[in-house]
């Protein structure tokens, strides 16, 4: 009699029944009781209070009882770990037993055993049986070692079983290898990162000896191992798919398709003008083609595999179209997936094959099937012109047979053939326009009324046929709504005198009675277009339009190799890479195919921070500063926070650090200057006319006429650019922001001209910097008193101070500002002058000034050339202390004029230079020292500035 009579009795009182026949003397006895608890436990029922007895039968030599008894503590080990713990003798001991299948048994279970406790006690025999002397107990351990890895992942590094696996790599046993290789794999994908599978030359050589005899699991787990292996050059490609293609002829279809993936993987490093190239292809073919002989759930499978590998390489099976042909019997996913492949692989050699295929399908009841049949007619006639005259009449015979689903397809297809072939077959349009009534789907209307639109020269009753879609406007779908509106502008085009009326109901209907914003949208501008410039619209509407290109579902290649790279696996029946639809980031690596042989991708590194020359090509948009783009959109766009007085500790910062510490300081401490030395700014975006290099061009104090912030006019006489425009109203719906900076009486400001160039009022206002190397931030509100209507600007200088958040940007001058009005956020970055951060109080006394001279290194001095400057040397003086450059000391040395100068930034660094002005030569010759090297190239770009304007 068979087991299945333990699963029909169901009585009370079971349990101690069962109890009292597991202590049984007799081992019949003990073996019908635990197999009835199994029985139990399989069914459902919680048999758990049986732990201890059901335990105490694994004293035994019976094979089959210890196996139903290590199935039970499997199951119940979670739920009773200090009953399970009482196991673990019985287990220490079977790992000793002198019987291999017992011992294998043992630590078999013992990986499955997900009980924390107890996976300390399984180190020990765990370390003997990977060293077992029988091969059957050493692959069992190789996988358990996997198993411990995914409970306690330190456990096994501190025990070194990783070590231990990679050593079975080199077993003489093909299973243990192939196990070995399993486990590693199945690690390393939980652990990215780690360089497990460490492949070499050598441990490739084992695994292709390996794969000849091990079973066919073994060899899947090795051919997966083989594609992630990048072999060092063709040769070495050459001779693994030498010793790969045997697994070709495999009966098991997984073996195949890995075999294929590792061959379609190193077929990249293979030049095509090799031999052997070729006889790869040919090879290939066969395997596939045997795929579709299958069941039709494995045939599903190999075809959308197929169809990875025929868009990759086409070559392999462009000789096997037949077996790609629809059988009657085929479910319909197969039928489909063979439609699909079969357009893939249609050629101008066999596209009369194909097509009388096709049009044969298309007679076919499946409504699904007729539909793609009929898709892929057309699609043949795109892809291959020569047919294109045949398809168009097969098409046409098809729209005769008067089938609603095939006529709609018909012409949804014969739409794309126009745009593929203008003016070629527009003889059929009459045949269309005829069954114009039967026409219900939104696809199909929408492909008619672009075709009466495009051709309705040649209709002589388009406004008729346009009009009879008009009437009921609003209840057709979006698709046709948006195409109904573009036809009657191109008819109104075509045909002025005769649809004037038509041409203005539709684009009333489309603006002011529909509530789709992109009807909307494309209605106005329609509307403005015929009504400003009707030439333009005619250029606009009518210009001649792209041909369409053949393959529209193609896989995109990046997508494509990567998917190569998983074929076999559910990825590649997906056509989706893993990351999609596996859940969180574990086991998801991106793979992708070798480099092609002969592409040599130099990959120069971008070079450093531009020199003066280059900064003309700072770009105007906000530069990808690590994540400073992310920083900006999670601002909190309301009024800045304007910061305290910090008088005190910017004095306390100067006493103890004369020199400012650098930029180190600048970026540890967020203590910016007083408010009373004010600080930050920046030049403009480079426009065309002035390289950010040469500073901003000269400007008039005229700009500081409308500073509303109450000042006295340029005190100090600080240089002030013009201002240039930072933000296109391109680029931020209309809104155009112009500025400049400028400091005044130890306050710096931004000063802005805001101008709406949209045709909608902007109001709310609001203006935020992302943190930048000085710290520089609003010191108010954005205020624009009342809002800005069209065509209207504003003038407004904002207050800025330095006590914002601090970090080194690339350039160090570089400003990224967000702005916020009704409309929307905009960003744009500009790069402020540095001048603007010089402070009243940066002269220094002359014996302060010798011995730091003296103390800053050598190595932190810049030299640079002041060239086509013709000014004397207390003229240059004169206009550089406007700016709070301060000369201590002049000499003259042998006739020439020597400037000893020192100036202060904003955040404590100090400057200091050495300006040497020979009275006939018009380059001036500049030193700086600075403890912060970094700022000297922006303090030589602002004397430049100042001394020529």
């Amino acid at each position: 009699m068979t087991d299945s009579k333990y699963f029909t009795t169901t009585k009370k009182g079971e349990i101690f029944e069962l109890k009292a026949e597991l202590n049984s003397d007799k081992k019949e006895k003990k073996k019908e009781a635990v197999k009835k608890v199994i029985a139990s436990m399989t069914v459902g029922k919680d048999v758990s209070a049986l732990f201890p007895d059901v335990v105490n039968c694994m004293q035994t030599d019976n094979l089959e009882l210890k196996k139903l008894v290590y199935l039970y503590l499997m199951n119940y080990a979670k739920s009773q770990p200090d009953m399970a713990i009482m196991a673990v003798n019985t287990f220490v001991k079977d790992c000793e037993d002198p019987n291999p299948l017992i011992r294998a048994l043992a630590v078999r279970t013992m990986g499955c055993i997900r009980v924390d406790k107890i996976t300390e006690y399984l180190c020990e025999p765990l370390r003997k049986c990977l060293k077992d002397e029988d091969p059957y107990v050493r692959k069992t351990a190789a996988v358990c070692v996997a198993k411990l890895h995914d409970i306690n992942a330190q456990l096994v590094e501190d025990q070194g079983f990783l070590d231990t696996l990679k050593d079975l790599i080199s077993d003489s046993n093909p299973m243990v290898v192939a196990n070995a290789v399993a486990a590693l794999s199945e690690i390393a994908e939980s652990h990215p990162s780690s360089n497990l599978l460490d492949l070499n030359p050598q441990s490739i050589n084992k695994l292709l000896t390996a794969l000849n005899e091990c079973t066919e699991w073994g060899q899947i787990f090795i051919l997966d191992c083989l594609a992630n292996y990048m072999p060092k050059d063709d040769r070495e490609a050459q001779s693994i798919c030498e010793r790969v293609t045997p697994r070709l002829s495999h009966a098991n279809s997984a073996v195949v398709l890995s075999a294929v993936k590792v061959l379609m993987k190193f077929m990249e490093m293979l030049s095509k003008d090799l031999d052997y190239y070729g006889t790869l292809l040919k090879k290939l073919a066969p395997p596939l083609v045997t795929l579709l002989s299958a069941e039709p759930e494995l045939q599903y499978v190999a075809l959308r595999n197929i169809n990875l590998i025929v868009q990759k390489r086409p070559e392999i099976l462009k000789h096997e179209m037949k077996v790609f042909f629809v059988k009657y019997n085929d479910p319909i996913y197969v039928k489909l997936e063979k439609l699909d492949i079969m357009i893939r692989l249609a050629s101008q050699a066999n596209i009369a094959q194909v097509l009388a295929e096709l049009k044969e399908y298309a007679t076919e009841v499946d409504v699904d099937f007729v539909r793609k049949a009929v898709r892929a007619i057309g699609r043949c006639a795109i892809k291959v012109e020569q047919s294109a005259e045949r398809c168009v009449s097969t098409l046409l015979d098809l729209i005769q047979t008067k089938v609603n689903y095939v006529v709609q397809e018909a012409i949804v297809v014969i739409k794309d053939i126009f745009r593929k072939y203008p003016n070629k077959y527009e003889s059929v349009i009459a045949t269309l326009c005829e069954n114009l009534d039967s026409l219900d789907e939104p696809e199909a209307r929408a492909a008619m009324i672009w075709i009466v639109g495009e051709y309705a020269e040649r209709i002589d009753n388009a406004d008729e046929l346009l009009e009879s879609f008009l009437e009921g406007f609003h209840d057709e779908s979006t698709q046709v709504q948006l195409q109904l509106l573009t036809a009657i502008v191109k008819l109104f085009l075509k045909k002025p005198t005769e649809t004037q009326e038509l041409v203005q109901q539709v684009l009333s209907l489309a603006t002011q009675d529909s509530d789709n914003p992109d009807l909307r949208d494309r209605g106005y501008i329609y509307w403005r277009l015929l009504s400003t410039d009707p030439v333009a619209a005619k250029e606009v509407v009518l210009a001649e339009k792209p041909l369409i290109s053949e393959e529209t579902d193609l896989i995109e290649p990046t997508l494509l190799d990567e998917l190569i790279c998983y074929i076999g696996t559910l990825a590649s029946v997906y056509h989706k890479p893993p990351s999609a639809f596996v859940e969180g980031s574990r086991g998801v690596v991106h793979k992708s195919l070798p480099p092609r042989t002969g592409s040599s991708e130099s990959a120069e590194s971008p070079e450093a921070a531009p020199s003066a020359g280059q900064a003309a090509e700072q770009p105007a948009v906000i530069p990808a500063q690590g994540d400073l783009l992310g920083d900006l959109l999670n601002l909190d766009l309301g009024p800045p926070v304007s910061g305290p007085p910090l008088a005190a500790s910017s004095v306390q910062m100067g006493a103890v650090d004369l020199l400012g510490g650098g930029l180190d300081s600048l970026l540890r401490s967020d203590v910016g200057g007083s408010p009373a030395m004010g600080g930050g700014g920046g030049f403009a975006a480079p426009g065309p006319a002035v390289p950010a290099s040469m500073g901003a061009p000269l400007g008039s104090g005229l700009g500081d006429l409308f500073d509303l912030t109450g000042g006295v006019g340029t005190l100090s006489g600080s240089y002030v650019a013009p201002k240039s425009v930072w933000l296109p109203a391109m680029k931020a719906k209309g809104l155009e922001i112009s500025g400049t900076f400028s400091r005044q009486v130890g306050s710096i400001s931004m000063d802005l001209v805001l101008t709406n160039k949209a045709l909608q009022v902007m109001s709310d206002f609001a203006i935020q910097f992302n943190r930048n190397s000085f710290g520089l931030a609003p010191a108010a509100p954005l205020q624009v008193h009342a809002p800005l209507a069209p065509n209207q600007s504003v003038e407004i200088s904002l207050p800025l101070n330095t006590v914002g958040s601090v970090m080194k940007m690339d350039p160090l001058n570089n400003l990224q500002v967000a702005v916020k009005n009704n409309i929307d956020v905009f960003y744009f970055s500009t790069l402020y002058p540095l001048h603007i951060l010089f402070v009243e109080d940066g002269k220094m006394e002359r014996q302060m000034f010798l011995a730091t001279w003296k103390d800053i290194p050598n190595e932190n001095e810049a030299q640079f050339q002041i060239k086509d400057c013709s000014l004397s040397a207390d003229a240059v003086s004169s206009k550089l202390q406007g700016s709070n450059i301060f000369t201590i000391a002049k000499r003259n040395v042998e006739g020439q004029d020597m400037l000893y100068q020192s100036l202060k930034l904003t955040n404590g660094i100090w400057v200091l230079a050495e300006l040497r002005i020979q009275p006939s030569n018009p380059t001036f010759t500049l030193s700086l020292k600075c403890r912060a090297p970094e700022v000297s190239q922006h303090v030589y770009q602002a004397y430049d500035t100042i001394l020529k304007n």
